[in-house]
């Protein structure tokens, strides 16, 4: 492909991808645009759709970890770890109730989120290991990710979800700050109520084998790409379990034993009705 066509291709799959969350009307996947295994020109789209909306006023908070998950994978049908970014008007934490509107196809799912104390901007890859990522950890929360995709169906490869923004919807951390010093996030056992009804369980080693794994592969992801993961930045770190669909009305409940509980309800219904 042509520098000229990798360029139109970015423009058009992020106008679709766009225009499905304006109209919000789901798309065609955009793998006949990139490719089903482009990743590079997938993560350019992703980078134009989240560049577009820091131009019209939203801030970076993190990124999150999609896809760490094998029961996940089988969910979708894809097979490698992805990431996306977090901006402020995706954080739905304290909010009496998420705006079903602002939702396509979303479901949840729980895990642990990792909040930032250092960089983790290593010049030398070598240097990025288990050890400096813990350091680099404030403390850890319990988390709820709402993922969302503007592709029809949840009809995606690898292309389609990253140039969808990993297919992020919006997240909720819960109430309760652990230090790293007080557990271990591989042991951790996580539960998922939907509207009372157990729905999703799992435990730390279904992300990567250990969440800290998945931050270590996020920030050295990061650095790669150019743009290192700071302090003071939210890492969601994978999914502890299978996702679970929340239409509007649905309450959900995570237990993830030592970070405490994490709640969202979603508004009954369609502010268009």
């Amino acid at each position: 492909m042509t520098v000229a066509n990798r360029e139109r291709a970015v423009a058009e799959a992020a106008g679709r991808l766009v225009g499905a969350a304006r109209e919000r009307r789901p798309c065609a996947p955009v793998r006949d645009l990139l490719g089903p295994t482009d990743i590079g020109l997938a993560y350019a789209v992703q980078r134009r759709i989240v560049d577009d909306r820091i131009a019209r006023g939203a801030r970076v908070v993190g990124r999150k970890i999609g896809l760490t998950s094998a029961a996940v994978q089988r969910q979708v049908g894809v097979d490698r770890p992805d990431f996306g970014v977090l901006l402020d008007d995706m954080d739905a934490t304290g909010l009496p109730a998420l705006p079903s509107e602002r939702l396509l196809q979303p479901r949840a799912e729980a895990e642990i989120a990792f909040v930032l104390a250092a960089d983790l901007d290593a010049e030398d890859p070598a240097d990025l290991d288990v050890e400096r990522v813990r350091g680099a950890v404030g403390h850890a929360v319990a988390a709820l990710e709402i993922v969302d995709s503007r592709v029809a169906d949840w009809d995606i490869a690898i292309t389609d979800t990253v140039a969808d923004n990993a297919s992020s919807g919006m997240f909720v951390l819960g109430p309760q700050r652990v230090a790293l010093t007080e557990f271990e996030p591989r042991e951790v056992t996580m539960r998922l109520y939907a509207d009372g009804v157990l729905a999703s369980e799992g435990d730390g080693s279904a992300c990567l084998g250990d969440p800290l794994l998945a931050l270590l592969w996020l920030a050295r992801t990061a650095r790669e790409f150019g743009d290192p993961l700071r302090a003071g930045q939210v890492v969601l770190s994978g999914a502890l379990g299978p996702l679970v669909p929340t239409p509007p009305g649905t309450t959900v409940r995570a237990e993830i034993a030592g970070l405490g509980p994490v709640t969202a309800t979603f508004s009954p219904k369609d502010s268009e009705g």
